[in-house]
């Protein structure tokens, strides 16, 4: 068995950011690639052949993603992309590049503090230098919150305490309490509504610990 890929230390990553994806003809990604060229020391960009000697194994894809600071997640085919969850497992902040994204439990994650959302519209020269502006102790903060929540995207046994089906439940029990003929819903003279405990709504927590 392979042995695991590890990050690497921010000190030792080569590159500010990289996007491992083909170009699909999909503007965001084309305007990467151009950008690669323009600035191939701060920005990789390798081209991902389907086939052949010069395809990434599953093992060199991930020694590329984990060679910089931040993981670029462009549109695709769809609004998502696997790129921003692989690289929670190599430790890159990821940045989402695809405008009408739609992420799981929004209601749950502050994403602003793991991630980046960058209008695709803007993917230029400041876009690079908006990225070289983040001191790295900012980067490391992201990446300390990202290790948190990174449970949300496995599906791990009941006993984890923390897997993509808590992230699920809690989303399905938050919709049936916002529902106000619930059995746990109750409401109160002035607006607000509470819980069979009398907690105000937007007190509710997740039962799962988020930084």
């Amino acid at each position: 068995m392979d042995a695991a890929i590890l990050p690497l230390p921010l000190a030792e990553r080569k590159y500010l950011a990289n996007f491992l994806g083909r170009a699909q003809e999909k503007v965001g990604r084309l305007k990467l690639l151009e950008l690669s060229k323009k600035f191939p020391d701060q920005l990789e960009a390798p081209t991902l052949a389907f086939s052949g000697v010069m395809k990434f194994s599953r093992r060199e894809y991930f020694e590329h993603l984990r060679n910089a600071k931040f993981c670029l997640a462009p549109r695709g085919e769809s609004s998502w992309t696997l790129r921003f969850y692989e690289s929670f497992f190599v430790e890159c902040v990821p940045v989402i590049l695809s405008d009408q994204v739609e992420l799981p439990f929004q209601n749950v994650l502050d994403y602003s503090q793991f991630s980046i959302k960058w209008p695709a519209t803007h993917i230029n020269e400041d876009f690079l230098q908006y990225l070289r502006s983040i001191p790295d102790r900012e980067i490391e903060r992201m990446l300390t919150y990202g290790r948190a929540v990174r449970c949300l995207w496995i599906y791990a046994p009941e006993s984890e305490g923390c897997s993509a089906m808590t992230g699920i439940l809690w989303e399905l029990q938050r919709k049936v309490r916002l529902f106000h003929h619930s059995a746990e819903t109750f409401w109160l003279h002035n607006g607000s509504f509470v819980n069979r405990d009398l907690v105000r709504r937007e007190a509710w927590l997740p039962p799962f610990s988020v930084p």
